[in-house]
């Protein structure tokens, strides 16, 4: 029986929406979205994981159900959204956690994870990126815009958020499309019909060349600090390769890899085999701490 509740927090002068399940006092899983969703796209793994674990998953400013606060009140880039999470937390007074990552909220929590090392408890990432080896040739029309922003590269990379593209999202790679609820994408497209959206999103598509910067730092925390790691990737996905998930093994000892059947939205489809590896390995991580990774799955086994 799902318990999930649903909430709203001042953080920095935004109203941030989150939904909690489980309790205080179990290990606590902070969720991060990608783009451009929300909370939302956790919402069957919370009712999974809630008799086990203390979730939170907040929706962003300027995306599902928190503020959309105007840009002069509000900065819309990954070093704020960060910002703006940690101070989440510290006002929920979580001082440890797992981070679960999606898409863009990987180079999230990756901010918070690399300047806070002590936060992390482990890491579990889904189909987002640390490497260059993950991208792919979706990503063209993006290098461009990165390259020289102008009108006709923006229009370019516009169609990253329109109905059709959203949808194709959702349903490439997936093993069966009619699994794939049309409330997802049509969820999106209506927070995405809010006045201004389509700016914030367009700059945060921008922004995302500075995590491309980053990524040599990330790699330099993988090394020094070993966060027990959890790869979960829909091993479809056309915007981020399966080369990016077995990259993270390159600066990482204890790493799990699942590589599952279907796209990048995987908790459409395997949201059950999810939860069970989530269980497993944090219950492995509490367990046995930084423990050789005898007890986990070789790389060359996930492919």
């Amino acid at each position: 029986m799902m318990n999930t509740r649903y909430k709203t927090i001042g953080v920095n002068d935004v109203k941030l929406f989150y939904r909690e399940g489980g309790c205080r006092g179990c290990p606590t899983v902070v969720l991060l979205h990608g783009l451009p969703s929300s909370s939302h796209m956790f919402r069957d793994l919370i009712g999974r994981l809630e008799d086990h674990f203390h979730c939170l998953a907040p929706d962003y400013p300027g995306f599902g159900n928190s503020d959309r606060a105007e840009p002069d009140r509000f900065e819309y880039t990954f070093d704020n959204i960060a910002k703006t999470v940690e101070r989440f937390l510290d006002t929920l007074d979580v001082s440890r956690c797992t981070f679960y990552m999606h898409g863009a909220g990987v180079p999230v929590g990756l901010r918070i994870a690399s300047r806070r090392p002590e936060f992390v408890e482990s890491l579990v990432i889904q189909n987002g990126n640390s490497y260059e080896e993950g991208f792919t040739k979706v990503w063209e029309p993006v290098f461009s815009f990165w390259k020289d922003r102008t009108a006709d590269t923006e229009q370019g990379v516009r169609r990253w958020f329109t109905r059709d593209w959203l949808m194709w999202h959702y349903q490439d790679g997936a093993r069966d499309v009619e699994r794939i609820s049309p409330d997802t994408w049509n969820l999106d497209i209506a927070h995405l019909g809010r006045p201004g959206t389509d700016r914030i999103l367009i700059d945060l598509l921008y922004d995302y060349r500075k995590n491309r910067d980053l990524y040599p730092r990330w790699q330099t925390y993988f090394r020094e600090h070993q966060p027990p790691t959890l790869v979960l990737w829909g091993r479809n996905d056309s915007l981020f390769s399966k080369d990016g998930a077995l990259a993270y093994h390159r600066d990482l000892m204890d790493v799990e890899f699942h590589l599952l059947d279907t796209g990048h939205f995987a908790f459409e489809e395997c949201c059950d085999e999810i939860a069970q590896h989530v269980r497993a390995f944090v219950d492995r991580v509490r367990t046995i701490g930084k423990a050789p990774m005898e007890v986990g799955i070789p790389v060359r086994a996930a492919i």
